[in-house]
């Protein structure tokens, strides 16, 4: 259908990875397995920083808001796209399209600036660690979480709102969930105003919160070149590699779905980046934090011993 031609538009359709057949029940248990992953693992990380007190700590406190961060945001597409697999209509209601846009945009803009503030977070813990308690106290980092949460819903809105007033000339959605950059296509008429909206949201919450981030890490390094022990180096260093790993893959992929040039044969490039932004990556984060960071292998090991030890009372 020709833009200019209005369509009343009441459901999508999500055609992305429709077109391997053969595989949709392959990507059904691969996308489901890997749901499953980020359930369990983000939810051990909360009930584990939540009952350990060793964790009560600012850093802890954030990756436990990235953890549920993680879990709303693939809930809020996965099960939507796990029916579609087996479906062979592929469809979703508008009001479902909508929230799916919303919550999505949301959720993966607080997640930019949540990384942003955990990486001022270690910045403080190693140029200042003196001052840390003092700077890093309760207040701010509940008053730093929230505001993370209220500006990435307040550009969500703004920018999925203004996708929304606009008539469709189509219901067909080149992605496998409704995505902003997928659903705009969809709009008849002028979107420049649309684009401006997420070109600026772009800045705000991927390029501003990543320089923020390789300003944080170039006084972090300066701080660790500056210890005079290898041992002291090495443990300074480990307390923000795990965060330095999400952020490159995260970022990563971001920046590679929301800033590159934009090309007629990138279909199946942006599919596959979009898999790792939207699935993968929320389901390495818990693994990455675990594995990297000794205390929390303890407190996941007191966590089963007590539970052992209370089983066989």
């Amino acid at each position: 259908m020709e833009k200019g031609n209005f369509t009343d538009v009441t459901e999508f359709f999500l055609v992305g990875l429709s077109e391997y057949r053969g595989l949709q029940l392959s990507l059904y248990v691969l996308c489901l397995v890997m749901y499953l992953m980020i359930l369990l693992g983000n939810s051990i990380f909360i009930i584990i920083s939540i009952l350990d007190p060793c964790l009560h700590t600012p850093m802890y406190f954030f990756l436990g808001n990235l953890s549920f961060l993680d879990i709303c945001y693939t809930s809020s597409f996965i099960p939507q796209m796990l029916k579609n697999f087996m479906s062979k209509r592929k469809s979703i209601s508008f009001t479902g399209c909508a929230l799916q846009m919303i919550i999505s945009l949301g959720l993966g803009c607080t997640e930019c600036v949540l990384l942003a503030v955990m990486a001022f977070d270690r910045y403080v813990a190693i140029c200042n660690p003196l001052r840390y308690t003092t700077i890093m106290n309760n207040g701010l980092c509940i008053q730093m979480a929230v505001w993370t949460w209220i500006i990435g819903c307040l550009n969500s809105l703004l920018s999925s709102g203004l996708v929304l007033i606009k008539p469709f000339c189509g219901n067909i959605i080149d992605q496998f969930f409704c995505e902003i950059l997928a659903v705009i296509k969809l709009i008849c008429g002028d979107i420049s105003v649309n684009v401006l909206v997420i070109m600026v949201g772009s800045i705000a919450f991927l390029i501003i919160p990543l320089l923020l981030i390789l300003l944080s890490y170039i006084f972090i390094l300066s701080t660790i070149l500056r210890i005079n022990s290898s041992e002291g180096r090495k443990k300074a260093f480990s307390t923000c590699s795990a965060h330095l790993v999400v952020v490159i893959l995260f970022y990563g992929s971001a920046l590679s779905m929301y800033m590159k040039p934009k090309s007629k044969d990138t279909k199946i490039s942006d599919e596959l980046i979009s898999l790792s932004y939207e699935i993968i990556t929320p389901m390495l984060n818990p693994i990455i934090y675990s594995l990297r960071n000794k205390e929390v292998k303890g407190a996941i090991e007191k966590v089963l011993i007590r539970n052992l030890s209370l089983k066989r009372i």
